[in-house]
């Protein structure tokens, strides 16, 4: 892999992932008369759910669904000054015009934490954008093997660097895809999220992890894992080192979570043999997803590894994949038991959701 960083011309910065060390250099510049960047985030703690929330104001003026041939995350164009300013490329991270998170903490600045009632923070962090090719209209499940390998390659040295960062407690790596998911870009991407906090979810999870340790000796994800690869019914696919499963309380209609069998915090600790086999099951269930419906299934994808600082021991990294789609001209609507409380009511039984995936050829 080849690694190059460059300046965009607001200062922002650019860095291609090459296949190849003989690609290329990267040297094209950025030819845009953009201004500097302004953000305006802001961390509000809510007391009741123990949890941040991100007020990103400036993010309303981020650009929709342009059309194809003025999309900013194609290679630069003639005629068509993009983010990215060389005429082609493998992978490319940068970071997002319109970031939720940005910046480095001050140390100086008080913090009113979450202690307060009405606890506020600065929203520092970083989000950055990964486009995984140069093609428009292709997606990570047309992906070769190679290049996907090269994907994870991005993601694993994005996470070391941005946990790495002063404030950064949690790197979050998802994609987004599909008009149906709320995509603002067609072009093939998904984002990182460095969180200047532990999310709730993650923090929750935790608690659970913690509590079934104290009672049992054990480790729950381990025994998670254990049970539905004893179990089977649940099944879709595994190589030596993975299994993807349908989660025996899945809430979307067909959700998928993919775990290498050796327990490790996050994508740094995998090795080369669990790279290599992640890219060949990730390819084959994202081509499932498909399949289900013979078409691009809108889906969110994302890496859940543990925070930074806490509950590395316990935490387990694991890739957890789901669709709203629940039938070909259907969609799974968060209506009010979900969105209002939290409490899912799923339309497919799991097992039979994990059945037809496994039919799908």
């Amino acid at each position: 892999m080849k690694k190059t960083a460059i300046s965009l011309a607001d200062g922002r910065e650019l860095i291609y992932y090459d296949e190849d060390d003989e690609t290329a250099a990267r040297d094209a510049r950025d030819e845009r008369p953009l201004p500097p960047t302004r953000t305006a985030s802001e961390l509000r703690y809510d007391p009741l759910l123990d949890a941040w929330v991100i007020v990103a104001s400036h993010r309303q003026e981020r650009v929709y669904l342009p059309p194809a041939d003025l999309c900013p995350l194609c290679p630069t164009g003639p005629g068509c000054l993009t983010e990215i300013p060389a005429p082609d490329y493998d992978v490319v991270v940068f970071e997002n015009r319109f970031p939720s998170l940005a910046g480095l903490p001050d140390p100086g600045e008080p913090d009113t934490g979450s202690a307060e009632l009405f606890g506020r923070r600065p929203g520092y962090g970083r989000c950055e954008v990964v486009c995984y090719t140069s093609k428009h209209d292709a997606s990570f499940a047309s992906l070769s093997p190679r290049r996907a390998r090269l994907v994870l390659a991005a993601w694993t040295d994005r996470t070391a660097e941005l946990s790495a960062r002063p404030g950064v407690e949690q790197v979050f790596c998802f994609e987004n895809r599909g008009r149906e998911i709320g995509v603002t870009l067609e072009h093939p991407h998904g984002q990182i999220y460095a969180y200047p906090f532990v999310t709730a979810r993650t923090s929750r999870v935790l608690a659970s992890v913690t509590a079934y340790g104290r009672r049992t000796g054990r480790n729950l994800f381990d025994d998670v894992l254990a049970a539905e690869r004893a179990d089977g019914s649940r099944l879709v696919a595994s190589t030596e080192d993975w299994t993807a499963f349908v989660p025996q309380a899945a809430r979307w209609p067909f959700e998928v979570h993919l775990y290498p069998h050796r327990r490790v915090p996050d994508l740094m600790a995998l090795n080369e043999r669990e790279r290599e086999q992640f890219a060949e099951l990730y390819l084959d269930v994202l081509g499932r997803f498909d399949g289900l419906f013979d078409g691009p299934a809108p889906y969110i994808s994302g890496w859940h590894q543990a925070p930074v600082s806490e509950g590395r021991q316990q935490f387990a990294l694991h890739l957890e994949l789901f669709t709203v789609r629940r039938a070909p001209d259907k969609l799974k609507y968060l209506a009010g038991s979900e969105s209002g409380m939290d409490a899912f009511a799923t339309d497919i039984v799991p097992e039979v959701a994990a059945e037809q995936l496994r039919e799908v050829r």
